[in-house]
């Protein structure tokens, strides 16, 4: 399983030391290497986050608000990431983008927004590792830290949508029908 940030081996002191940034990157490293990853995965969280409240949205209209809460909280996860994203940046001296990489696609039906989910996650596992591999290349094993946790979380959201296009194709209308009505969104 997937480790959290507050689980580590850092002695006394160090831990608010790497929060500052003091403990952060070898001197000869490229910050701005790290930095431009670190933005171009926020700008990958906050076109998920328009795209998963849309989809919440939409499918609160259509009255299928169990399918709705579960949208909403990954749209929330993702407002996590990009929060912490910002944070990191921040520590290395860069800004934050505000710009999301996508605008929401609506009207699709759930199949079509599953199928968009995994294709977003399923990016998202790849490119953060990527940019894992990236910052371990810069000696900054905290932003590396950041992403393998980014890594952990996709794969969770990539996993829940593969299990709904499962039920679906494999319930069809009846597990639809388990969706519908008021369960309050979380």
């Amino acid at each position: 399983m997937c480790g959290r940030m507050g689980e580590n081996s850092f002695g006394h002191g160090q831990e608010a030391r790497i929060k500052r940034g003091e403990l952060t990157m070898a001197k000869d490293s490229n910050k701005n290497v790290v930095i431009a990853a670190l933005n171009r995965a926020r700008s990958a969280e906050l076109g998920a986050i328009l795209q998963y409240m849309s989809q919440h949205y939409e499918l609160e209209d259509r009255d299928y608000g169990a399918l709705a809460a579960e949208m909403k909280h990954t749209g929330i996860d993702e407002m996590k990431h990009a929060e912490k994203l910002a944070e990191r940046i921040l520590v290395l001296e860069g800004t934050p983008t505000s710009e999301p990489n996508m605008k929401p696609k609506k009207g699709q039906s759930i199949e079509e927004m599953m199928a968009q989910g995994i294709s977003l996650e399923e990016t998202a596992v790849k490119d953060y590792n990527e940019s894992l591999h990236i910052c371990r290349q810069n000696n900054d094993y905290v932003s590396a830290k950041v992403f393998e946790e980014l890594v952990c979380d996709e794969q969770e959201h990539l996993l829940h949508f593969q299990d709904i296009v499962n039920h679906i194709k494999e319930l069809g209308t009846a597990y639809l029908a388990t969706q519908v009505g008021g369960a309050p969104a979380k």
